[in-house]
C-alpha cells in the first residue's frame, strides 16, 4: 500500500526534493545498496530494536526485526532498523528504572531526527515497554508495539518453575536450610529455558498487556510465547499493518483516551498485574496529556475481579495463559467492565478485536462469576506515613496480614539491611514491620526493586514466610508478600518515612486503605525540624540530570520537562 500523495510523507523531506541535501541522502542510501525504487514514494518505517547480547529477554529480537522487515516490504514500505538502548532487567545497575526515561528520550529523538513515517517498537523487558511507548506518544508518529513475549515454563524435578516468583520462594527455603546447594544449582539451570521475558505475570507481561489494551499491539500479541512460531507471524503482520497505519495517518494520540486508560487499569487488576504498572501508566498518561491519578487504580480495584489464575497471584504461567485463550479471551470475560468502543492500531475497536475470542481453560482464565478473587488486586494506601499514597498487591499476600499492627524495624539503606537482616541479635519477631528507606526515585537513586525485603533467617527457620514490609522502593512484579511499596513522598526528600524511628508502632489496614504510624503530631514536628537532607551522589552526567528532574512515584517518575503534548518543531533539513 502506498499513500495517495508521496509528498505528504514525512520522509519525502529527506529523500524527495531535487536539492543538494537530498542528493546526499540518496547517495548515502545508494552506498548501502539501496536504489530509489526501494524507498521513493514509500512509507519509511523505523524499527526501534532493543536487542542486545546483555538482555536475555530480547535475545530473539534480531530475528523478529527481520520478520517485521519482511512484512514492511510486503506491504510496500521501506524498513530501517535502528538499535536502541537496551534495558536488561537482570544485569543493569543500579536499576533499569534509572534509565527508563533515557530510553524514552532516545526513542522520541530518534523518531524526530530521522526520516521516519511510522515505527515498530521491539521490546518487552520490564521498563522497555513504557519507555518506548512514552517516546512514541510524545513523537506521535504511527506506531505499533511488538512485545518480546514470555519465555517457556521452567522445570525442576518435575515441578513447574516460574521466574522471579519461584526464585524468591526457593531462596527463602535455601536460607531456611531446607534445600542444599545442589538443588539450588539445578533450579538455576531449569528456571529460564528460552528467550523471552519472565513467564509469570510480572512487570514484563503486565506492561505488554497494557500496551495491547491501550491499542498499541495486534490482538493477542502480548500472550504469545517468545519462541512460538506464531510470534514470528505476529511480527510479520505488525510490519504489514504499520505501513497501512501510515497511509491512514493513525497515531498514538488518536487512540489514547481516558477510557482506554480505564480499560488498561481494569485489565491490570484482572490479570493480577505488577504494582510497577501504576508508575508506568501514570507516566504514559502524562505523555498523552491525560490526567490520571493514583486513586483511579483503587476505584477500579474495588470493583474489578481477578480473572487470571497466574503466578504470583495464582497457579499457572503465561504459557498456560496463552493456551487458555490469552489476553483477548480474558478481556472478553471482562467485557462488561470495559469500554469496547476504544480505537486500536488495527483500525477497529477493542470490542471488534476480541469479538471472536474464547476461553479454552476456565481454571486459567476465570469467568466473571468464578473469579480467583472478587476484587482488590491492588490497593492504594494513604495515611500519615504515606500522605501522597503507597501501593500494595493485596492479591499476593497472606490474608492474616491485611490488617496488622507491629513494631518498626528500620533500615536506612539496602546495605544496612543486608548487614543486619540475618543477625541473630536482631530484635525482630513475626509481628514486626520491616522498613527500608532511602530507596525511592532519588534516594537509591532510581527506585530499585528492593521492596520485597527478605524475611530474617531466624524467622524463616521458624516457618515464617510472610510479614509486613514497607519501603519507598519498587518490587518485581514476579514477587509476592505483604510489601507496601512506592511510599510517597519518599524519605530522601523528607517524606514521613524519613521521620520514622525503630520501635515506632505501624498500623496497616488494607480494607480501610490506611497506612499510619502511631506518632503524635507534636513529636513528628520535632523530628521534622531535626531532619536534614542528604547530598546526591552524582556530580555530573545523566545521574545529575535524573536527580534534578525526576518526579515522585505518585506522579509516574517521569522527568518534569518531558510530560505533556506541547508541539516541538520538525527539524530543519540543511
Amino acid at each position: 500500500m502506498s499513500p495517495k500523495d508521496s509528498k505528504s510523507l514525512r520522509s519525502y523531506r529527506w529523500y524527495g526534493p531535487d536539492d543538494l541535501r537530498s542528493f546526499g541522502h540518496r547517495s548515502r542510501a545508494a552506498s548501502m545498496g539501496c536504489t530509489q525504487a526501494d524507498y521513493a514514494g514509500k512509507p519509511v518505517i523505523a524499527i526501534l530494536n532493543t536487542w542486545s547480547d546483555i538482555n536475555p529477554c530480547h535475545s530473539h529480537l534480531r530475528e523478529r526485526a527481520n520478520d517485521v522487515k519482511r512484512g514492511v516490504w510486503q506491504a510496500g514500505g521501506f524498513p530501517v532498523e535502528m538499535p536502541a538502548f537496551t534495558l536488561g532487567e537482570t544485569f543493569q545497575k543500579p536499576t533499569t528504572m534509572m534509565y527508563r526515561n533515557l530510553l524514552a528520550m532516545e526513542a522520541e529523538e530518534m523518531l524526530r531526527s530521522y526520516p521516519a513515517d511510522g515505527c515498530v517498537l521491539l521490546g518487552g523487558c520490564d521498563k522497555t515497554t513504557p519507555a518506548l511507548l512514552m517516546g512514541a506518544i510524545s513523537m506521535n508518529l504511527p506506531a505499533i508495539y511488538v512485545p518480546a513475549g514470555p519465555m517457556l515454563r521452567g522445570n525442576w524435578h518435575g515441578e513447574i518453575l516460574g521466574s522471579g516468583s519461584d526464585v524468591s520462594k526457593y531462596w527463602a527455603e535455601r536460607r531456611a536450610g531446607n534445600i542444599d546447594l545442589r538443588d539450588w544449582m539445578q533450579i538455576e539451570d531449569g528456571i529460564a529455558r528460552s528467550a523471552g521475558t519472565c513467564m509469570t505475570m510480572g512487570t514484563a507481561s503486565t506492561m505488554t498487556s497494557v500496551a495491547e489494551v491501550l491499542g498499541f499491539s495486534l490482538p493477542g500479541a502480548s500472550s504469545i510465547p517468545a519462541v512460538d512460531s506464531n510470534h514470528a507471524k505476529m511480527a510479520n503482520r505488525s510490519g504489514r499493518r504499520i505501513v497501512e497505519m501510515v497511509c491512514e495517518d493513525l497515531k498514538p494520540r488518536d487512540i489514547l483516551t481516558d477510557a482506554s486508560f480505564d480499560n488498561a487499569i481494569a485489565a491490570v487488576l484482572a490479570l493480577g498485574g505488577s504494582t510497577n504498572a501504576v508508575i508506568h501508566m501514570l507516566a504514559l498518561a502524562g505523555r498523552a496529556g491525560i490526567k490520571l491519578e493514583l486513586d483511579r487504580f483503587d476505584q477500579f480495584s474495588k470493583k474489578t475481579p481477578l480473572l487470571a489464575n497466574v503466578r504470583p497471584s495464582g497457579k499457572y504461567l503465561m504459557e498456560d495463559f496463552y493456551y487458555a485463550g490469552g489476553l483477548p479471551a480474558m478481556l472478553k470475560a471482562l467485557a462488561p467492565g470495559l469500554d469496547l468502543t476504544c480505537r486500536t492500531i488495527t483500525g477497529k475497536t477493542l470490542g471488534e478485536n476480541i469479538s471472536d475470542a474464547e476461553i479454552y481453560n476456565t481454571d486459567v482464565i476465570r469467568a466473571l462469576d468464578k473469579p480467583v478473587l472478587e476484587s482488590g488486586g491492588l490497593a492504594i494506601l494513604r495515611g500519615n506515613l504515606a500522605p501522597n499514597g503507597a501501593v500494595i498487591k493485596a492479591s499476593a499476600i497472606e490474608p492474616r496480614l491485611l490488617k496488622h499492627t507491629g513494631r518498626a524495624i528500620v533500615f536506612d539503606s539496602y546495605d544496612e539491611m543486608n548487614a543486619r537482616i540475618d543477625d541473630p541479635a536482631l530484635d525482630v519477631d513475626a509481628n514486626s514491620v520491616l522498613v527500608l528507606r532511602n530507596a525511592g526515585p532519588k534516594g537509591a537513586p532510581g527506585m530499585p526493586e528492593w521492596g520485597n525485603l527478605p524475611i530474617p533467617q531466624k524467622l524463616l527457620k521458624d516457618g515464617i514466610r510472610d510479614m509486613v514490609r514497607i519501603s519507598d522502593a519498587r518490587m518485581s512484579g514476579t514477587s509476592y508478600g505483604a510489601c507496601v511499596l512506592h511510599v510517597a513522598p519518599e524519605s530522601f526528600v523528607g517524606g514521613p518515612l524519613a521521620l520514622l524511628k525503630e520501635g515506632d508502632i505501624i498500623e496497616l489496614d488494607v480494607p480501610a486503605r490506611q497506612l499510619n504510624m502511631r506518632v503524635n503530631e507534636d513529636e513528628l514536628a520535632r523530628r521534622r525540624a531535626a531532619w536534614r537532607p542528604k547530598e546526591g551522589i552524582y556530580p555530573r552526567g545523566y545521574g545529575k540530570l535524573f536527580m534534578q528532574h525526576i518526579k515522585q512515584a505518585d506522579e509516574g517518575c517521569d522527568f518534569d520537562f518531558l510530560e505533556g503534548t506541547a508541539p516541538i518543531p520538525e527539524p530543519e533539513i540543511h
